[in-house]
């Protein structure tokens, strides 16, 4: 996990907090820096893909541990 520059954790919230947050983080990184987000609301892996193309941030990784889902957006 050294490549990641930043950890947030939505853990409990329901869309669109996990992106409006994570929006927030990525405003404090700058460019080729790596946010990673746990997130535990299903319906976020569409929106983190769809966050993804919109803002230009590229989705590194969208992976599952248990019932959490975890993002690595790496800031454009």
């Amino acid at each position: 996990m050294s490549d990641v520059t930043k950890e947030l954790d939505t853990s409990g919230l329901n869309c669109p907090m996990p992106i409006l947050r994570a929006k927030k983080a990525l405003k404090e990184l700058q460019s080729g820096e790596i946010l990673r987000v746990t997130a535990t609301d299903p319906g976020s892996v569409k929106d983190f893909e769809a966050f993804a193309k919109q803002t230009g941030n590229e989705l590194l990784e969208s992976t599952t541990e248990g019932e959490s889902f975890i993002y690595k957006l790496k800031k454009s």
